[in-house]
Formats: structure tokens, sequence, C-alpha cells
């Protein structure tokens, strides 16, 4: 009677398996970093639960339109939003919405990064925000849609951390919570 031993080795064998592609998995989840004025940071792409915003933000990312953006909403211990504002405060063109996929299962944590909207559920383009808290009340509810969570940082969460701390204020259209001095999006670009 071994088979004690052969479940033990299936099982082992089985987690092998499990973590192999766990890692081959993690390996292949495309990242971006975000280089800023106040430092750069690396944010890491959720393909599996968002892949129609994962895909629209890459297309931005890939036709350059983050290159001289600004953060131009900051609430400290809430978000930082840019992406969609240019130097001098104009607004820069885009898409048309895409499909909102907050309902995919991932929360507005600390450090995640979401697709921002207007009022309209399926509004989201270019502008995303990393929240600096977590902020459950930004996820979905059975009678309302919510912010679609697409990524997180993985590296350079001070940084993000440092442009919430920046005195904020009215600015160009911006009645409140815009950085009195710009905080650019030297450029966003996908690492290998």
């Amino acid at each position: 009677m071994r088979m004690p031993g052969l479940f033990r080795l299936l099982a082992l064998s089985a987690a092998l398996v499990l973590g192999f592609s766990s890692l081959a998995s993690a390996q292949t989840a495309p990242r971006v970093r975000v280089d800023t004025t106040l430092g750069s940071f690396v944010i890491e792409l959720d393909t599996q639960r968002a892949p129609l915003t994962v895909a629209s933000f890459l297309e931005y990312v890939k036709a350059g339109h983050y290159t001289d953006t600004i953060f131009h909403r900051v609430i400290g211990n809430f978000v930082v939003q840019g992406g969609g504002f240019d130097l001098k405060n104009v607004e820069k063109p885009t898409k048309n919405g895409i499909p909102n996929e907050s309902g995919n299962g991932l929360s507005n944590r600390r450090s995640t990064v979401g697709l921002a909207r207007t009022g309209e559920p399926h509004s989201g383009t270019a502008q995303f925000y990393v929240n600096l808290a977590d902020n459950a009340a930004l996820d979905p509810q059975p009678s309302r849609w919510g912010y679609a969570v697409f990524g997180r940082v993985i590296e350079g969460m001070n940084v993000v951390d440092d442009i919430g701390a920046v005195a904020t204020g009215s600015v160009g259209p911006h009645d409140r919570d815009a950085p009195l001095q710009p905080i650019v999006i030297k450029r966003v670009e996908v690492l290998k």
C-alpha cells in the first residue's frame, strides 16, 4: 500500500504545475513605467480581468498620448488622476469611451489603477487614476456601475504618494484639486 506516497507525489506535482503557471502568467502580465517630474512608477496591467480597458490603455500608451500630460486632479488620501490634459490644461482628444469593466472582481484598493470616467458608465477613455487609499466606494454596487480597476502599482508607490501630497487649488479649467505646480507625465512606456 503505497497510496499515501503516490498522493503526496501527485499533490506536489499539481502544486508545481500551478506554481509555474502562476509564475508564467505573472511574467506575461504587461507592465508600463510612468515617468513624471516627481519620479517614476510601474503599473502591472490585468489583462485577465480587464481586457478591454487594458487594450485601450495600451493603445493610448503606444500612440504617445500620455507624453506631456499632467496630473490634473489630486485629492490626498483618495486618488491622483491624470492623462487627459496637456501642459496648457487643454483636454486632449480621445477615442470613444469603452464598455465599463468595473464588475471584474478587482476592488479600488490602495495602489490599484482605475479608469476615470464621467457620470456615464461607459465613458472611460484615456484618463486614469491611482488609489492612494482603499476606496471601496468606487466599486460597483447592485444599483450602480463602479469604476473599473485594470492594474496596480508594483514599484514606486512612494512617488504616487508624493504626488498625492502636493498643494492643490484652482488652476485653469479645474475648480479645485489641481496641483498648483504642474506634475507632468513625461512619458508612459511598455516595459519588455
